[in-house]
């Protein structure tokens, strides 16, 4: 099979997991200022548990300091282990509190809590069926994100601006996972109805205008388009949008 052939296969397969998961993380519940001190999440892209972390975090617009820690990888996981005494994931580390945080259940709840004031809502709720259906949306991703492969380590952590529901964004820090590249995640949800769609055509008619003053606004009048995912590499002076691209870049500059 061809690469292209291949890359439609697994955009199709990153569809059908923002479907099982009912397109949580895609659309802001509250924009929260974001802390002084970053939040860090030790995280595994293909885990249901974190992806349920990785939801809220869009959900509030906060940003995370992402330590990959795909099964069999050895730059973050010992790391994590000796910060919280076991390697189980995901875990975040709240800087801001001093609390260290196992359990997707627990951490959704501190995040809603500790930053946006107010119970978790019931989108977002943990529910008994949702960790099956939770498996299932890995299973369909063919568990990409979840196995270590071998890759360079950066000098500086990476750039992505993202949001949790994006098929395409998902493609990428699948990517970054399994190289065990460290990434400050920029969350972008959707602010309001009319977002809705791709980016090249959403489904208000006429030019795209975000929200003034909004996490959106800033990116669209540095960049004149708002489009995840969108990277920007510190050590090379790399700048990308276009999952295609971006995958292809890590490849050729981390992969070994």
């Amino acid at each position: 099979m061809s690469k292209a052939a291949r890359f439609k296969l697994n955009v199709l397969a990153s569809l059908a997991t923002s479907s099982l998961t009912a397109w949580r993380g895609c659309v802001v519940v509250r924009s929260v200022p974001q802390p002084e001190k970053p939040l860090v999440l030790y995280d595994m892209e293909g885990c249901p548990y974190c992806r349920r972390v990785r939801e809220a975090l869009t959900a509030l617009h906060l940003d995370a300091e992402i330590r990959p820690c795909p099964k069999g990888g050895r730059r973050f996981r010992a790391e994590a282990e000796a910060i919280g005494g076991k390697a189980l994931f995901p875990m975040l580390v709240d800087q801001n509190t001093g609390v260290t945080l196992y359990e997707s259940k627990d951490i959704v709840e501190h995040l809603f809590l500790q930053y946006a004031g107010r119970p978790v809502p019931g989108y977002y709720r943990s529910r008994s069926y949702q960790s099956l259906l939770g498996s299932a949306a890995s299973a369909v991703s063919g568990l990409r994100g979840t196995r270590a492969r071998s890759a360079l380590m950066p000098e500086k952590p990476l750039h992505l601006w993202s949001f949790e529901g994006s098929p395409f964004s998902r493609l990428v820090r699948e990517r970054l996972c399994e190289l065990e590249l460290p990434y400050t995640l920029h969350n972008l949800g959707k602010e309001h109805w009319s977002e809705a769609g791709p980016a090249k055509q959403r489904i208000k008619p006429g030019p795209y205008k975000p929200i003034p003053g909004g996490k959106r606004d800033a990116f669209f009048q540095q960049h004149q388009r708002v489009q995840v995912p969108y990277l920007e590499d510190p050590n090379t002076g790399e700048k990308l949008f276009e999952s295609a691209r971006i995958l292809r870049y890590l490849d050729r500059q981390y992969a070994v």
